[in-house]
């Protein structure tokens, strides 16, 4: 377990400015670092919502290993067709990233289809213990806020097992805590699970 500063200052406060290195995307981070080795130098990097594809999209053009789409499902497709064709004919290794599994993202261009369906799909997965107790102890420095070195024993076998998750109930833990005027403690940390999973989740007995 690890983390990646990324070369660039914060966007600001609260923004993340490292990567957590973990087994949800180690691969896909291992494959950044040989980015000429692609097929036609391109990328497509999938995953889920506040999976950190973005993160790594910035610190792939930032580090200047090529140039980076984040979102490239959003985009319009015949752009996104010319952007490819220029990233051909100067050599440069593209990233694309989209908030998708995999088959998810339809394209509906032929040629770019053919493109992208030819290129390296990279996939961010499900985060493990240890890379969910590295996730929640980053939102919470970001934060500004203090949890006890029990916090990610208590909370990690609770909730849900996602990067939005973690962020969502660090998130909470924090509102909370200020709402109740006191340290964000064990009280805090279940009235937090109970109202981002129901207070009838069987995780919480």
């Amino acid at each position: 377990m690890g983390q990646i500063a990324l070369p660039l200052a914060p966007g600001g406060a609260g923004a993340a400015s490292r990567i957590v290195v973990g087994n949800a995307n180690q691969t896909a981070l291992e494959a950044m670092t040989a980015a000429s080795t692609w097929p036609f130098r391109t990328a497509v990097l999938l995953g889920p919502p506040r999976a950190g594809k973005s993160l790594i999209a910035r610190w792939f053009e930032q580090s200047g290993a090529g140039e980076a789409i984040d979102d490239a499902d959003r985009m319009d497709e015949t752009q996104l067709f010319h952007r490819w064709n220029r990233a051909q004919e100067s050599t440069t290794p593209l990233l694309l990233t989209a908030s998708a599994g995999e088959g998810e993202w339809k394209i509906a261009l032929p040629d770019l289809a053919s493109r992208l369906g030819a290129a390296l799909h990279l996939q961010i997965g499900a985060p493990d213990d240890a890379m969910l107790a590295e996730l929640i102890a980053l939102h919470a420095e970001l934060r500004g806020l203090a949890l006890g070195p029990d916090a990610a024993s208590y909370l990690v076998p609770r909730m849900e097992r996602t990067h939005l998750g973690v962020e969502r109930l660090v998130a909470a833990i924090d509102r909370l805590s200020l709402e109740r005027k006191v340290a964000p403690g064990p009280g805090i940390w279940r009235e937090a699970l109970e109202e981002l999973l129901g207070p009838s989740e069987p995780r919480l007995l």
